[in-house]
């Protein structure tokens, strides 16, 4: 199983922000981060923004954060909102194309290994994946937040 290329980035923005949690992020920073396609990402951040994972902040000091705790944002759940096709062969959505079915162990098996993999990623959230948050951060470049000053 692959997952596409949308999930692959949705889960890279998800990280960019959980890791950057003190302040907001831009778009453009995080396509260039990642290498990736801001037309792309902007499609990804309207769909996180309707899932309400994340939010956005218009105007000049706007920017993306995330709305829940990174601990509130299940693997599982994004991966099943993310990918439009699921099913691992052909006969998953059209049994009728396979001349056996009725009596297809194969079916039964990849449904399992199916459901093994997504129990597995159901298991952990975001919070799991940046928890090395301060070697993630240098990683990818990402500069502590300055303190803000007492007003």
């Amino acid at each position: 199983m692959r997952l596409s290329t949308y999930t692959d980035y949705t889960l890279r923005t998800l990280m960019y922000l959980a890791v950057n949690a003190d302040r907001q992020a831009t778009i453009a920073e995080i396509a260039r981060t990642w290498s990736i396609s801001e037309t792309h990402l902007m499609k990804i951040v309207h769909q996180l923004g309707v899932a309400g994972d994340i939010e956005t902040i218009r105007g000049r000091n706007g920017g993306l954060r995330l709305r829940k705790p990174a601990a509130g944002i299940n693997l599982g759940t994004v991966v099943r909102r993310t990918e439009v096709d699921m099913d691992l062969v052909t006969c998953f959505d059209d049994a009728a194309s396979c001349a056996i079915s009725e009596d297809c162990v194969l079916q039964a098996v990849l449904h399992e290994a199916l459901t093994a993999f997504l129990a597995v990623l159901d298991r952990y959230t975001l919070a799991d994946l940046v928890a090395p948050r301060a070697k993630l951060a240098a990683l990818l470049g990402i500069q502590p937040a300055e303190p803000r000053m007492a007003g």
